[in-house]
């Protein structure tokens, strides 16, 4: 199951227009991923465009609360053998005045979550993926949300490394192998997800 926002959905970069658009199946990451996983494999996907670590949000609603979301997931589908959690994006917007490490506290939380009793015995058992997101650039039309937001991307993979190795989950900084598109400074280009994707199925194949 891939948990996570707009770049898990697969929103297309926001341009001048304001238009709202996702990708097809095979360019979104999470189906690029289970290509490479192959047939045997079922998928869940789980990117909700707006969610955060642990915030409901003034102006998108409290159902973007990742913590409610994740529970609710959890719940919802099983069971399942591996969890990619790739969040963080959203809390680094303007209006939420977090700080990286407030916004690692988020993460925290989800992976306390997904390692507790609860839910490792719900579905016998299952592995964490933490993706790190890649960093925002403060261009584009989405760049007034994020101000600031460059500052506390800088700080977010070594937050992620220490969390992950604190819950014995698996980590991968997305930021080592795509960019955020410069058109909003937030969503993958086409080519991002698919690279992002065979990493990710080449990672999960390993556990």
């Amino acid at each position: 199951m891939t948990f996570g926002d707009s770049n898990t959905y697969g929103s297309v970069p926001f341009d001048q227009s304001g238009a709202r658009s996702r990708y097809e199946e095979g360019t979104r990451w999470p189906t690029v991923a289970h290509e490479k996983l192959g047939a045997s494999w079922h998928l869940v996907e789980e990117g909700l465009p707006g969610r955060t670590t642990a915030h409901a949000c003034p102006i998108m609603g409290p159902h973007m609360d990742g913590q409610l979301g994740l529970r609710i997931a959890l719940q919802s589908h099983g069971p399942i053998d591996v969890l990619t959690i790739m969040l963080g994006t959203n809390d680094q917007k303007t209006h939420f005045g977090l700080t990286a490490e407030a916004i690692g506290g988020g993460l925290a939380g989800l992976l306390a979550i997904a390692m507790s009793d609860e839910y490792q015995m719900r579905h016998d058992g299952f592995k964490v993926l933490l993706i790190c997101p890649p960093p925002v650039i403060e261009q584009g039309t989405m760049a007034p949300q994020f101000l600031g937001a460059a500052a506390k991307s800088a700080a977010m993979p070594g937050l992620c490394r220490t969390l992950a190795e604190n819950w014995n989950a698996t980590f991968v900084d997305a930021g080592d192998l795509i960019s955020a598109s410069a058109t909003d400074g937030v969503h993958f280009e086409a080519d991002s997800h698919v690279t992002l994707g065979n990493a990710i199925g080449h990672t999960v194949e390993s556990l």
